[in-house]
């Protein structure tokens, strides 16, 4: 129940949408997930509940993925949707996550792993660590302007048309890890800056 509680309190700080993923047309554990979910919705009557089966969340991720707002399912489908979900961005160096719980601040990083790989040559993409940053701001410490300057910032430096190795098109300007991060950083100076001669 924590876990459903904690994803209604998040629906509630966005659009106010939760989506139950399970697959309770064939799994014991997942009739007694939806079946908890359900019970739990009286107690937040301002969220709209919907369930939706894994295999069709997986498919309308990708058909339609501004129908979803705030997911809550188990950690094996959570890590699977997560992991197609990136692929949305266009890189898994894209998307931030935030494991929370109903006291503290949480636990805060982005879905990629450590990439050894690619390990001190400036190719990894810092944007998912610092939308992680903003969750943190947001969901941990209940810093909503902050998060925001952020996440703008972010886009701002998308939109000029900054990008690392995994998310580069022709047409865009070819940076490493460290240019990309003082590109926000850039921007959220400017911004701040901005804000305090307004």
């Amino acid at each position: 129940d924590r876990i459903t509680r904690v994803a209604f309190e998040v629906a509630r700080k966005r659009r106010g949408k939760l989506c139950s993923v399970d697959k309770a047309n064939v799994l014991e554990a997942s009739m007694l997930w939806r079946k908890r979910v359900t019970s739990l919705a009286s107690e937040f009557p301002d969220i709209e509940l919907s369930h939706m089966y894994v295999d069709n969340a997986a498919m309308q991720l990708i058909r339609n993925p501004k129908q979803f707002d705030t997911i809550v399912t188990n950690n094996i489908f959570g890590d699977i949707l997560s992991d197609e979900a990136s692929m949305l961005t266009g890189s898994i160096g894209m998307l931030p996550s935030a494991s929370v719980g109903e006291s503290g601040p949480g636990l805060f990083e982005p879905i990629h792993g450590s990439a050894p790989d690619i390990a001190g040559q400036d190719k990894a993409n810092p944007l998912a660590t610092i939308l992680s940053a903003a969750m943190l701001l947001r969901y941990g410490l209940g810093e909503e302007n902050a998060a925001k300057r952020v996440e703008a910032a972010v886009t701002e430096t998308l939109n000029n048309g900054f990008r690392t190795g995994d998310i580069y098109s022709p047409g865009t300007t070819l940076v490493g890890c460290k240019r990309m991060g003082e590109e926000v950083l850039k921007t959220v100076e400017s911004q701040s800056a901005v804000a305090l001669n307004s």
